[in-house]
């Protein structure tokens, strides 16, 4: 298995630190709005590559935290009139339901920065004692002058970083890349306490805390987003090395970025998406498939018109299924024969293909194309003479494929219909198709739509399903 790294930016073999195991620290959210698209690729992204992981018989110790106590946070706390507290759990609750939504699944361990406090301070303390770290007035810095290698991730010019940063903000910080490992308590804010005095930690050292702490000094793979490269990873491999004195992690992967109709998603330019609100119109599997439909490492432009197209790309992979059923549910021949048996020969040949594409640095783009070879396949092969067993055989190749992209596949047909009025429906667009009454025809298609119900004209018949 291949995996892009980050810290050396190309491909290498991925050889896990105990037989069979993987640890991944991937970093969540600050919680103080519902999430957003940007939130939501990392989400489906790496949890894909846990599940092909755990495919391959791996097990997989996955760790994302909830960073819960924040500016941002506090800002809204004051916004709402309410306490941070409030804040985090409100937003965490609702994070949590687009998790579920999105088919995520559920986290080895799922840590809040306030209730890590305790291993954030000893982080910091050897730090300090270690001589990487300094305190001014209550608010302690991580010295990047002690450690050679800062900037190895990134890539950064530092030595131009550090003139640009002290000329900007004149800070009583030694070097202008320095950065924040606890601040001082401000007026109306929340603190704990510490031996540098009342405050809160800052941004970087609560990920290499909690990756300490239920992970161990070095782990797997570190991953989020392409915009945390620099600083927040950079610092988080920076202070963790420092204290541990040990390689932090050995692989870093991160996700390239969301443009909104060919402009990079940004909130300071008004143009991104929380996902809440997409899935009003569309399905939470469609905005799976949407985002796993560009490989995790390029842009992926979002559109209506894209989603749309990720919508009805996805029938087609319920429809095959719904048509399998509909034939096992209708041949008269169980047994499956020597013909079928070499049909099935060539369905494992995209088995290994989507192997193939997945262990090529978790190709998803390209592994979704494979399923669409197979469909092609079994629509051309299969037919109403085929036996339960090929059908049993397909239908569960299909969907423990998608399973690995975390992508649900239904499989209501026709012979589940127990709504009268449905069956109607269809029965009255069937005539009006026979009358040559189009108009009809799709505005009684269009209802069932704005039911959630989606028909497919097929060889087989009509054959509807749940969206």
């Amino acid at each position: 298995m291949q995996i892009y790294n980050s810290m050396d930016n190309q491909k290498q073999e991925f050889i896990s630190i105990k037989p069979q195991e993987v640890s991944m620290y991937v970093c969540g959210p600050t919680v103080y709005n519902y999430i957003h698209l940007g939130n939501a690729r990392p989400f489906v992204v790496f949890d894909t590559v846990r599940r092909y992981f755990e495919y391959k018989g791996y097990k997989v110790n996955y760790v994302q935290n909830f960073t819960d106590i924040d500016d941002k946070i506090i800002n809204r706390a004051v916004e709402e009139k309410c306490s941070t507290i409030d804040v985090s759990k409100k937003y965490i609750k609702e994070a949590l339901e687009d998790i579920k939504g999105l088919n995520i699944k559920e986290y080895t361990y799922t840590p809040k920065v306030t209730e890590e406090i305790e291993s954030i301070i000893n982080m910091i303390s050897i730090l300090e004692e270690k001589g990487f770290a300094y305190n001014i007035n209550g608010t302690v810095y991580f010295d990047t002058s002690k450690y050679d290698e800062y900037g190895k991730l990134s890539k950064k010019d530092i030595e131009g970083l550090d003139i640009g940063n002290r000329v900007e903000f004149n800070s009583e910080k030694r070097n202008g890349t320095d950065f924040v490992l606890w601040k001082s308590k401000k007026e109306n804010e929340p603190f704990w306490e510490s031996p540098w005095g009342d405050g809160r930690p800052g941004w970087h050292i609560e990920c290499s805390a909690m990756a300490k702490k239920y992970l161990g000094d070095t782990i797997d793979i570190h991953a989020g987003g392409q915009d945390l490269i620099f600083p927040h990873h950079e610092n988080e491999l920076a202070q963790s090395e420092c204290a541990n004195k040990k390689a932090f992690a050995n692989y870093w992967m991160h996700n390239g970025f969301i443009n909104i109709d060919n402009e990079k998603m940004s909130k300071s330019k008004n143009n991104f998406f929380i996902v809440r609100d997409i899935a009003k119109d569309f399905s939470y599997n469609t905005i799976r498939f949407f985002l796993l439909s560009v490989h995790y490492r390029s842009p992926i432009n979002f559109t209506v018109e894209l989603l749309k197209s990720s919508e009805n790309s996805f029938n087609r992979i319920n429809m095959c299924v719904i048509n399998l059923e509909f034939i096992k549910n209708n041949t008269k021949r169980k047994e499956i024969t020597n013909e079928e048996l070499n049909l099935l020969k060539e369905i494992e040949k995209f088995v290994e293909k989507f192997e193939q594409k997945m262990d090529d640095d978790f190709n998803t783009a390209d592994a979704i194309s494979v399923i669409f070879e197979m469909i092609k396949f079994v629509n051309k092969n299969v037919n109403n003479e085929s036996s339960i067993e090929l059908c049993d055989d397909i239908i569960n190749t299909i969907k423990k494929l998608c399973d690995v992209l975390g992508l649900i596949v239904k499989n209501e047909s026709v012979d589940t219909i127990s709504n009268s009025e449905i069956e109607e429906l269809i029965l009255k667009r069937q005539n009006a198709k026979k009358n040559k009454d189009f108009t009809l025809a799709d505005e009684i298609r269009n209802n069932l739509l704005e039911k959630d119900i989606v028909i497919e004209d097929t060889r087989q018949g009509v054959k509807w399903y749940k969206r």
